[in-house]
């Protein structure tokens, strides 16, 4: 069975993040949906434009995992959205997957999805949810609450293979394709 992914795009989103959730998680087969808070047409932080799948609706509830990308624009028009609050309330008593990186987990913080869990954020950004565990790692999955967080844009292709690991999806071919493992044995 193909698993399924939405990926949230609000004005100001971190575009390294968005968008190599997307690329990644599509070349590994999983089926991605663009999904725009308010409007398709959605600016990022530095000015690249993206033109959605689907606008913030209930069909949110039906995907495998939804991920929200940071920037600090993008996030916090998330962590303001109440109709989107509701909806991963509803996908977090159902059992779902959700997953936040950068700024983002501020908007889990709010909807209270990261009471008692463990995550990780950008610097700073875990004063959002002070009743969670807060650690430095670069993507962390809290099993029991079915949350994936991960640090910051430098982190955006651990995060995705981290999500496919977590959806079962093995990417192996997919990382040794783009190089990642060469990137991890080699970085300076």
């Amino acid at each position: 069975m193909t698993k399924t992914a939405a990926v949230m795009f609000a004005p100001g989103f971190e575009e390294i993040e968005g968008l190599t959730q997307v690329d990644v998680l599509r070349r590994a087969g999983v089926q991605v949906t663009m999904v725009g808070l308010e409007d398709r047409v959605v600016t990022g932080g530095h000015g690249i434009t993206v033109t959605c799948d689907a606008v913030l609706g209930d069909h949110l509830l039906d995907y495998d995992v939804v991920i929200f990308p940071g920037g600090m624009g993008g996030a916090t028009a998330l962590r303001d959205s109440d109709q989107l609050m509701a909806l991963m309330k509803q996908r977090h008593a159902n059992g779902k997957w959700n997953a936040a990186m950068c700024a983002a987990p501020m908007a889990l913080g709010r909807y209270g999805l990261l009471d008692g869990r463990t995550y990780t954020s950008y610097p700073e950004i875990e004063t959002h949810a002070q009743d969670g565990h807060f650690t430095e790692d670069i993507t962390v999955v809290d099993q029991e609450g079915k949350i994936i967080t991960s640090r910051g844009p430098a982190t955006a292709l651990a995060f995705a293979y981290r999500i496919l690991g977590v959806l079962g999806v093995d990417a192996q071919d997919v990382r040794h394709a783009m190089l990642y493992d060469y990137l991890k044995d080699n970085i300076q």
